[in-house]
């Protein structure tokens, strides 16, 4: 029995039949049958519903300096921008009339918004929309700073572990940060009870099916309620401009292992697989995908929260944008909802 046959019945592999499973991403055969299989799991737990988070990227100052980023802390050409607690809440406003019962509050570690800060916006929104689920996306903190957060009213965890591989990871982060440290994040989320997300980006320079082997074993261990992927997409004023973009087909691959491995997850089609491929969300939707993320950002600022070039939507209206992925989301059978759009264990 080869490895795809085996991660169907038993929804999970050794490292080893992890690596040898990448390696088959370009058979169009193994393909089919992992998509399949993706998408029969996911309509078996949340039928054809795709669930929406509002995104809020609320600061692009940031005092990291990861390599392959555009709001690093050392890009001198990155035009710096912080919403104000009336305007995020003013997105929040706008997005709940639009449908939205989930707002992600998306940003850079920036010092200003510190604990008390964000311990307060939690607490306006939680109050002001009680019906709603409240992700943060804001990177490293303390135990103690994830605890204030989630008494706060904050019920989500977005923090992408990247890369699962210390090596790998050293070659996209300064010497400062640690895998270590991001992976005790993750499980610190777990223990205060968060819906936590973790993921990596898909064709990152130096990557290999070794290190995505490593991926796929650290979120079987982690057993994460979201996961979040897309294909590695280079900024022109980082090191890495002149690499080469990750490729949609594996990371169309990648999310149906990574449904058939846990089924219940909730697994975006990501923006970056919406900048790769004009059809890309659709296709994540074809191959086990649940969740898009629109922006609700004031139209101002999206080109300034530039992570990677080209990025989609920048210049829509929440709206405009709801209005088009609800049509986008029908085409491939799906419906687009007004859900929280909690995990379902």
């Amino acid at each position: 029995m080869n490895a795809a046959q085996k991660l169907i019945r038993e929804h999970n592999l050794t490292w080893e039949e992890f690596a040898e499973l990448i390696k088959m991403a370009d058979d169009p055969q193994v393909d089919a049958l992992l998509a399949e299989e993706a998408v029969r799991i996911r309509k078996e737990v949340y039928g054809t519903d795709v669930y929406t988070r509002g995104l809020i990227e609320f600061t692009n100052y940031c005092k990291n300096d990861c390599y392959y980023c555009g709001i690093r802390r050392s890009n001198p050409n990155a035009k710096r921008y912080r919403l104000t607690e009336e305007e995020i809440l003013a997105c929040c406003e706008n997005g709940y009339e639009l449908g939205f019962r989930t707002f992600v509050l998306q940003g850079g570690e920036d010092p200003y918004f510190n604990d008390d800060r964000m311990v307060d916006i939690v607490r306006k929104i939680r109050a002001g929309y009680p019906d709603c689920a409240i992700t943060l996306s804001i990177g490293e903190k303390s135990y103690e700073s994830y605890k204030r957060f989630r008494e706060a009213g904050a019920d989500r965890y977005l923090l992408r572990h990247e890369t699962a591989n210390d090596v790998h990871y050293r070659k996209l982060h300064p010497e400062e940060m640690r895998l270590e440290a991001r992976k005790q994040c993750l499980y610190d989320l777990k223990t205060l009870g968060y819906q936590v997300g973790a993921g990596f980006m898909v064709g990152s320079p130096e990557q290999t099916a070794e290190t995505l082997a490593d991926d796929l074993v650290f979120l079987k261990e982690l057993d994460p309620q979201m996961v979040g992927i897309g294909p590695f997409i280079p900024h022109h004023d980082t090191m890495f401009a002149k690499e080469p973009s990750g490729s949609v087909p594996l990371t169309l691959f990648l999310l149906s292992v990574i449904r058939i491995m846990l089924p219940h997850v909730l697994l975006p089609a990501t923006t970056a697989l919406g900048t790769a491929d004009p059809l890309g969300r659709e296709k994540g939707l074809q191959h086990g995908a649940n969740v898009v993320m629109p922006n609700l950002s004031p139209v101002k600022n999206r080109k300034q929260y530039d992570l990677y070039d080209n990025k989609i939507c920048t210049g829509e209206e929440a709206a405009e944008c709801r209005g088009c992925l609800g049509r986008r989301v029908e085409s491939v059978g799906f419906t687009l909802v007004s859900d929280r759009g909690d995990f379902r264990s």
